[in-house]
């Protein structure tokens, strides 16, 4: 299917008056929506998708018209062209797919309950009413929202409701605003208001499923984030509120509509007493990026789906920039080096990934683009490196230039880098386009060649990668000062290294800060005198050299079996970010052994002798006063502890078990998941497979439901997993939103790794019509390439998998799936033996 061309190219609306009568009980609605607007042409289009169109009017008069399915569209015939107010009946179903105008579904003391909710992004907002459904398109809107209601329930939409007339809600006209950007809900809500200094309403709400406590925190972070926002791009909120809404079934993590904006449940709402420090911070940060998206996104949005970078990398980096300034004990910063940066890397090093920026047309392709390791993590790592380049005062006068000229209108990658550089005196645009239109990062070589210091840079693959010759403009960040700012050329000589060392005493490096898109691979020399001077590295320099070696293993410029000594040599660190990359490290190691082998037994020794001097000193409760770093690293050594089948670690989880048999949820959340997983897998039984399923559908407690989905997952009991099996496509049981979560774990679990396979290739047709209309289907591909690692499950994958090639938004990522699990495949049969027996070596 082709997009026929821009629909904003025939008609331009200037204003909507929207009228939706929503029936829940028959899971219907009857709409009218009218548009005045311009049309360019006698014959326009209008978007829809399963509408079904009784009449259309031009200026009054009935017009002809015809449905096209194919291209989404309602084709119709003008008399004239010019000035025109188009009214379109229709009526259309109220589907369960979590896009468009959908219910979600909760339960309060035993009784079922339904909010509407709506989620428009990327083009599902012609689902609920004809428009011109492109970002382009601005107009204002006037809602009307007419439903079956009753006593107790609240309406709430992007602007304030201003009068309710026979049983019909009206809100308040728009700004000139995106289609996607609408947004509505109503059922039975609670909430939380307050306002910030500047006047702006700030509002939390939820189902009453949850405690009235679980929506401050949220609330807190949505106000000091608009004023921090305010302040920092040195232009006002536009709007008279902001509301925060968690909605109990909704696909992405959060989506940014204008003035409300909705979240899953597990993304806004959450125990003020027993959350883990983790997913407080990840609370933040969700609430950060959507609120820096109301100027970044929504006042100044991309003109088409192709710079959908420049909404998503902006606001990814602005949620840590807001969080760090709201919370700064917090250290987000270090959040950012563990997840973003390490996500990017691992994504971006395949052959065949896109680039930041990339052409599209077809809707199902846009809904493809939203790579979270590329137009999020690596477009944000883009951005840090030109806010390291540029400065903090030059990025907010060149922002505060870029909103003002682009406000409630459009915007494209190049009119930012145009206001940044004026900003700057800098040629930014330069500099920032080689990372934005190619793929790809290279790996920056350094060696000491005849006695000089030299440097080189080249495209790093992980897997096969065919060599384009591509070049990158690199900020360098060198602690040397003779190495240039940005190495634009293939490679530099920087001088005599013997001179080099003596006059700055202190190891070569690069790439100080871990802020720039590129890994580092230093020879025997220079690897030596960092290593020799590892007590003297900074916590994310130490992250840093793991995260590149780890790499360079991968893409088989190294072996990984040279990284195994190394690694006891970390495993004392008190920080978190340096865990983070020794445990991914040694995670990376269980690919090279089978389950319940030797070389399984070994790897478990070395974890145990990694971790068993942390799970000493942090022990399995948190302790009053300990410090951030303790907090988020105990998790890391409990995991590997259990992994090791120590007798003490799975001793002391059972009885915590035992002991809060009665009250699971109040277990302390950041050692929850672990007492839960290991009494299902070391002490399950049927009894406690049901009780905790059976909680797991009672609690509104999201990170508790999460914990229960880990442990029930890794069930070594070959009926239970096929009973977990059989509940995947019970949405009473496992909500549509939270499968992929349940999927994973029993794919990653050896013991039911067959079962889900076999279930996701017979059920394949009843995934796609649940879940195929959003734009998370494509990571189940991804969640299978994550496991894999055989040539048999190589071979499976592709026989399933290739005949889906043309099917529209699955293309590119069956074509990297298969390079991940081809390369894995290679690198386990090339150094299974080196590494397992590295592994034997470093426990003697």
């Amino acid at each position: 299917m082709a997009e026929l061309t821009h629909f904003y190219q025939t008609f331009q609306p200037e204003h909507y008056n929207i009228y939706l009568d929503i029936n829940r009980a028959t899971k219907t609605i009857s709409g009218q929506t009218k548009i005045i607007g311009d049309a360019q042409a006698t014959a326009i289009n209008i978007h829809q998708k399963f509408l079904v169109v009784s009449a259309v009017q031009a200026d009054g008069q009935a017009v002809p018209f015809k449905l096209d399915a194919d291209n989404e569209a309602i084709h119709i015939d003008l008399a004239k062209a010019g000035k025109t107010t188009l009214t379109i009946t229709y009526t259309a179903p109220l589907t369960d797919s979590m896009m468009g105008i959908y219910p979600s579904y909760y339960e309060v003391a035993g009784e079922k309950k339904q909010i509407i909710g709506t989620q428009f992004e990327t083009t599902a907002a012609r689902q609920a009413f004809p428009c011109v459904d492109e970002p382009e398109a601005k107009a204002t809107f006037d809602l009307a929202i007419k439903f079956d209601e009753h006593a107790g329930e609240t309406i709430i939409s992007n602007m304030p409701e201003v009068k309710t007339e026979d049983g019909v809600h009206y809100f308040d006209t728009t700004v000139k605003m995106s289609t996607y950007l609408i947004a509505f809900a109503f059922g039975e809500l609670q909430s939380k208001l307050t306002e910030t200094k500047s006047g702006v309403k700030i509002g939390v709400f939820g189902t009453k499923a949850h405690k009235a406590n679980e929506l401050d925190f949220a609330l807190d972070i949505a106000k000091r984030s608009i004023e921090f926002y305010e302040d920092f791009y040195q232009t006002p909120y536009p709007l008279p509120h902001s509301w925060q809404l968690a909605l109990p079934d909704f696909s992405a993590g959060a989506m940014e509509n204008w003035g409300l904006v909705t979240y899953r449940e597990a993304y806004l709402l959450l125990d003020p007493d027993n959350t883990a420090l983790d997913m407080k911070q990840r609370v933040a940060t969700v609430i950060a990026h959507e609120l820096a998206h109301q100027w970044f996104g929504d006042l100044v949005t991309m003109k088409w789906w192709d710079d959908l970078w420049l909404n998503e990398s902006f606001a990814n980096m602005m949620e840590y920039v807001a969080v760090d300034a709201l919370e700064p004990d917090w250290h987000i910063w270090e959040t950012f080096q563990t997840s973003e940066a390490a996500a990017a890397l691992q994504r971006d090093a395949t052959d065949g990934v896109q680039s930041v920026h990339v052409q599209v047309e077809n809707p199902a392709e846009i809904d493809a683009l939203f790579d979270g390791a590329i137009v999020y993590a690596k477009g944000a790592r883009m951005l840090v490196m030109a806010r390291a380049l540029v400065g903090d005062e030059a990025l907010r006068k060149g922002l505060k230039a870029y909103f003002k000229a682009h406000q409630y209108g459009n915007a494209t990658g190049a009119d930012l880098w145009a206001a940044l550089g004026e900003a700057s005196g800098m040629n930014v645009g330069a500099i920032m386009n080689s990372w934005l239109e190619q793929p790809g990062y290279p790996v920056v070589s350094a060696s000491v060649v005849d006695g000089q210091l030299t440097i080189s840079q080249q495209q790093f693959f992980i897997g096969d990668g065919q060599d384009q010759g591509r070049q990158w403009q690199i900020p360098l960040n060198s602690n040397y000062q003779a190495a240039p700012a940005i190495l634009a050329e293939t490679s530099a000589t920087l001088g005599d290294y013997a001179q080099l060392r003596a006059d700055n005493g202190q190891p070569f490096r690069l790439n100080v800060g871990n802020n720039s898109h590129f890994i580092v691979k230093y020879d025997q020399t220079l690897l030596d005198d960092i290593l020799a001077n590892l007590d003297k590295l900074t916590a994310i320099d130490q992250l840093q050299l793991l995260q590149d070696l780890r790499l360079l293993a991968e893409g088989r410029q190294i072996s990984y079996a040279s990284i195994v000594p190394l690694l006891t040599r970390f495993a004392g660190s008190h920080s978190t970010v340096v865990n983070d990359a020794l445990y991914r490290v040694a995670g990376d190691l269980k690919k090279f052994v089978t389950p319940d082998s030797n070389e399984e037994k070994a790897l478990q020794g070395l974890y145990d002798h990694l971790s068993a001097a942390q799970v000493a000193r942090l022990g399995w409760t948190p302790q009053a006063g300990e410090s951030n770093d303790d907090q988020l690293t105990r998790p890391y050594v409990l995991s590997a502890a259990l992994y090791a089948k120590n007798s003490d670690a799975v001793a002391a989880a059972h009885k915590l078990f035992t002991a809060n048999r009665a009250q699971l949820a109040t277990l302390p959340a950041d050692t929850r998941v672990f007492v839960l997983r290991n009494e299902v897998q070391n002490f399950g039984s049927v009894d406690l497979f049901n009780d905790l399923l059976a909680a797991s559908k009672q609690t509104a407690d999201a990170s508790f439901k999460a914990d229960i989905a880990a442990a029930l997952t890794s069930t070594p009991d070959d009926k239970l997993i096929a009973t977990l099996i059989e509940k995947f496509e019970d949405a009473e049981t496992i909500k549509p939103q939270d499968l992929r979560a349940w999927f994973r774990g029993v794919l990653a679990n050896h013991a039911g790794q067959q079962a889900a396979w076999d279930w996701i290739r017979n059920d394949w047709s009843w995934l796609e019509a649940t879940v195929g209309g959003d734009m998370e289907f494509t990571t189940y591909i991804t969640v299978i390439a994550g496991v894999f690692r055989t040539a048999d499950r190589l071979a499976e994958f592709k026989a399933f998998f290739e005949p889906k090639m043309n099917t529209p938004g699955l293309t590119r990522e069956i074509q990297m799936d298969t390079k991940v699990i081809t390369s894995r495949v290679d690198l386990v049969e090339a150094e299974a033996a080196a590494v397992n027996d590295a592994v034997a070596q470093a426990i003697k």
